[in-house]
């Protein structure tokens, strides 16, 4: 890690591995990799102290950006993009998965105008495939999509993929990062630190 990762961001790191949002072992990702490492942000919910942190990593890569609204993907960085909103009173919107088939049959929930810009919300990127996706519908109905926060950049494409939309994707985290403060802890057990060793291996070479 360069000298700006912080003290604050290290510290998460190690607390989102002890409430088992990182995981070793051998893991499906929906991009159809398999993986040693999976990264379940889900379980953040649970740890408002933990999510709130999260949310302030985020804001502060995007506190000078200029957005009208925030927008998470659902569904684990719904909490995120929440907690943000309340936090500094930027309004939000949601996009559902699916088009609803009654009431108003709305994708896109909230109150927003044509023209208006929406920054994306997004805990992990492996390809940015689930990031498009909410982009496209958001674009197709009107929004202007400049800007993703992610928590984590797994390094698998993910970034590159955006970028070449002209999307500008700022991470909080990478996987690099992750694995180089899990193995500076010692709090790694035996096997997992042989994992951690062998991926960062892979990653750096």
């Amino acid at each position: 890690m360069n000298s700006v990762f912080s003290v604050q961001k290290s510290q998460l790191i190690v607390e989102l591995y002890n409430i088992g949002a990182v995981k070793f072992g051998e893991f499906k990702l929906k991009s159809g990799i398999t993986s040693p490492i999976y990264l379940d942000l889900r379980q953040i919910i649970s740890y408002p102290s933990i999510l709130r942190t999260v949310s302030e990593c985020l804001w502060e890569l995007v506190c000078h950006s200029q957005f009208d609204l925030i927008c998470g993907i659902p569904y684990t960085a719904l909490p995120i993009a929440t907690s943000i909103s309340l936090q500094h009173n930027i309004p939000m919107i949601m996009r559902r998965k699916e088009k609803k088939s009654y009431g108003t049959q709305q994708q896109i929930e909230g109150a927003f105008k044509h023209g208006q810009t929406c920054l994306l919300i997004e805990d992990v990127i492996t390809s940015g495939g689930s990031v498009s996706e909410t982009a496209d519908d958001l674009e197709n109905n009107g929004l202007i999509v400049k800007e993703i926060a992610v928590l984590i950049d797994r390094e698998q494409g993910g970034k590159k993929n955006l970028e070449a939309r002209h999307y500008t994707v700022h991470a909080a985290l990478t996987l690099t990062d992750i694995l180089t403060s899990l193995l500076n802890s010692g709090i790694l057990p035996k096997a997992e630190h042989t994992i951690v060793q062998q991926l960062l291996h892979e990653y750096l070479t």
